[in-house]
């Protein structure tokens, strides 16, 4: 199919995509030689390891806020902080000090907010004793400003980010760091913050707010954060315990807020279910959507974040628990359990939710289209209990993969061009999950195909990171709106630092396409 071709069957109905998946095209440019490939960042933690007991971490206590980040500035319309990024000591287990990296000494980093329009001026110094940077997960910033792994902040140096939030670009976002090949590393040991864009006014905005953040932490039995197992590695890490605003089963009381739902866990899938009472979906990683949804389950995949409602049967003690989900881990048999998350007591339902919600302008037809696919090597699986730690290293460095491709910081593997709509056909060429994220840009999931059969999306919303189940072709439409460079990748970040991760170049737009 030539890309005439291809363009006239985008005009048609739904049934017609179907031959448009067929064969994609998609333009690849790389070095002829390779890099040569590195383990070093890959350790183990001892196969004889020993988990802190779970009833030793402190639960059952009210549910904190999370510190807002203060604005040094005076001035309008201007937001100036400072991050210090650092190993602290902190006492999550009584008469016990966890070595973290923390955002200012908290885990999780301070809350952003900001408005549309806002100018964003943050120092972030850096006092740990390797690299990192702070990506703005989903935020719409220049390639220069977005902490990708080609801009790291040295150890013991600074960098001053700064951005102008656009309008229309309120919605529920998160920042973490994204230094190469370290950045599952520095996540699991605390460095995790959430960053809210409001609108000076939404249809939404006379609610009362509330945070969410979940995240997930393992700790030994001197609690202290160990390294990845070999299963972590091939699955992406989840530590035996799930926290909530940094605290572990809390008690949360509800009376009718906004609430702000983040997934800021490396690889853990979230399927968040209340008894008795029923979620009112609002919002998706973009902000709103068109209109509220009933919900009676919650599927957040890592990196995912919602805004929702809560509309119980009947007032009173619930349970929040996560239903289990089966992504089809490697070497990893587990029973399949819910997981109970925090005690939530309903004090008020939500009253008078406007039934629309958000505008969305009609979709653009795609003038240029993308193919990814995301895979695993599983010859390199053959034997891998008995291969030595450095054959474990080179197979893991060189499994998980995006076109064929692991990984390289030099290659430029996409090319796109400033406000030219493409569809990206993402494909799960593999047996598990893997949620894709791409920076600079939100999507709209335009369709799905699985087992041969394509479904429209189910409500029109944007997004920036998305799961693709195995076997499954997403069919996602975006824009750039930024010349400079991108990532796209898998966010189980376990996966990322292995190599499941490409380089997306974006142009100037001559006309021509």
């Amino acid at each position: 199919m030539n890309r005439r071709q291809f363009l006239k069957f985008n005009a048609l109905s739904l049934a017609s995509i179907g031959i448009a998946y067929g064969s994609p095209m998609h333009q690849m440019h790389h070095n002829n030689t390779p890099n040569a490939i590195n383990t070093s960042f890959i350790n183990f933690a001892p196969n004889d390891l020993k988990l802190l007991s779970k009833d030793q971490f402190p639960s059952g206590k009210k549910l904190k806020k999370i510190t807002l980040l203060k604005n040094e500035s005076k001035e309008k319309n201007f937001f100036r902080a400072t991050i210090e990024i650092k190993e602290s000591q902190i006492e999550l287990v009584k008469g016990k000090k966890t070595k973290c990296y923390t955002y200012n000494g908290l885990i999780p980093g301070p809350k952003i907010e900001v408005y549309e329009g806002d100018t964003v001026e943050i120092l972030v110094k850096n006092q740990l004793k390797e690299p990192t940077t702070i990506h703005w997960h989903g935020v719409p910033v220049p390639p220069d400003q977005d902490g990708s792994p080609h801009d790291p902040i040295l150890a013991g140096k600074e960098k001053i980010y700064r951005f102008t939030l656009p309008l229309n670009s309120a919605g529920t976002y998160w920042y973490h760091p994204h230094p190469h090949y370290i950045t599952s590393k520095q996540v699991y040991m605390g460095l995790a913050g959430i960053f809210v864009i409001k609108a000076r006014k939404d249809a939404l905005s006379h609610f009362d707010e509330k945070d969410l953040v979940f995240s997930d932490l393992r700790l030994d039995e001197n609690a202290q954060i160990p390294e990845n197992t070999l299963t972590d590695w091939l699955n992406g890490r989840e530590g035996e315990f799930v926290l909530i605003n940094g605290q572990y089963q809390p008690k949360i009381s509800l009376q009718g807020e906004r609430i702000r739902l983040y997934n800021l866990c490396s690889a853990r899938y979230l399927n968040l279910k209340i008894q008795n009472a029923k979620f009112i979906l609002v919002g998706t990683d973009g902000g709103l959507i068109e209109k509220p949804i009933i919900k009676e389950e919650l599927f957040l995949a890592p990196a995912s974040r919602m805004e929702v409602f809560i509309q119980a049967d009947k007032k009173g003690e619930l349970k929040l628990e996560s239903i289990y989900y089966d992504r089809d881990k490697m070497m990893v048999k587990e029973k399949k359990e819910n997981l109970f998350l925090a005690h939530l007591n309903i004090e008020k339902n939500p009253k008078n939710l406007p039934s629309a919600l958000r505008k969305f302008e009609t979709l653009k037809d795609p003038q240029d289209f993308k193919e990814i696919i995301m895979s695993e090597d599983h010859h390199k699986m053959h034997g891998m209990m008995k291969k030595s730690k450095e054959e474990q290293k080179a197979a893991l460095a060189s499994m998980f993969l995006i076109n064929k491709k692991t990984y390289d910081l030099n290659r430029i593997d996409l090319i796109s061009k400033v406000g030219v709509v493409e569809d990206w056909i993402v494909i799960n060429d593999s047996h598990m999950d893997h949620p894709f994220h791409i920076h600079g840009t939100q999507f709209e999931l335009i369709s799905s195909k699985l087992n041969n059969t394509i479904k429209k999306a189910e409500f029109r919303a944007l997004r920036d990171t998305i799961n693709v189940r195995p076997k499954e072709e997403l069919r996602l439409r975006m824009k750039q709106d930024f010349v400079g460079l991108r990532m796209y990748h898998c966010h189980i970040l376990e996966h990322e630092d292995l190599g499941m991760m490409g380089n997306l170049e974006v142009r100037e737009n001559n006309g021509k396409n």
